[in-house]
């Protein structure tokens, strides 16, 4: 079984350059509950904030650029070209070209929206640049609000819950997971 964020952590000690891998790869697994636990380590002491934020960035980042890369390498396989249906007339190049950094900064902000997005950025070759430029932003903007409000919960937690905190925690991971869940299937109103 994958042990838990915070117990690797704790186990990291002194060593910033093991807490930031542990932090960096918490992210390819689920980067919200990655910035989460994150943020309850540095209120409770044994993770410094400007580690933590750095190596949440870092581990964002590359987790979103590897997502464009695999679309890359999707474009390169034939039977994945040959799944990929447009409407007679669209030119999915052009249009991811023209809106990639629309469609990667919004899909930060948008739960379960960003593996499709970036793979298809990839797969239909938009800017790697404004790609990794648009990832950058959103992931200083969301990341840093979410580490934010996690600083402010986490230490209510501690200070209202003492040993009980990690099950407030995850309780309130669980609730931005299911906020987020429930945000992406509203729909709009059919006309």
């Amino acid at each position: 079984m994958f042990p838990s964020l915070p117990p690797l952590l704790a186990d990291a000690g002194n060593s910033p350059l093991f807490q930031a891998a542990v932090i960096i790869v918490a992210t390819f697994i689920l980067e919200d509950a990655a910035t989460i636990l994150t943020a309850m380590e540095v209120q409770s002491g044994p993770v410094a904030m400007p580690l933590a934020l750095g190596a949440l960035y870092v581990g964002i980042v590359v987790g979103d650029l590897g997502l464009y890369g695999l679309g890359r390498l999707a474009a390169l396989w034939p039977p994945a070209r040959r799944w990929v249906n447009l409407p007679s007339g669209h030119d999915g190049q052009r249009w991811f070209a023209r809106n990639v950094f629309r469609i990667v900064f919004i899909s930060r902000f948008i739960p379960g929206a960003r593996l499709p997005l970036y793979t298809a950025c990839g797969f239909f070759h938009a800017s790697i640049a404004r790609f990794a430029a648009a990832a950058v932003m959103a992931t200083l903007i969301w990341t840093t609000l979410l580490f934010a409000v996690s600083l402010r919960v986490g230490q209510f937690l501690i200070d209202h819950l003492g040993e009980w905190k990690w099950l407030g925690m995850a309780g309130f991971a669980l609730t931005i997971l299911l906020v987020g869940r429930i945000v992406a299937s509203v729909r709009s109103p059919s006309r």
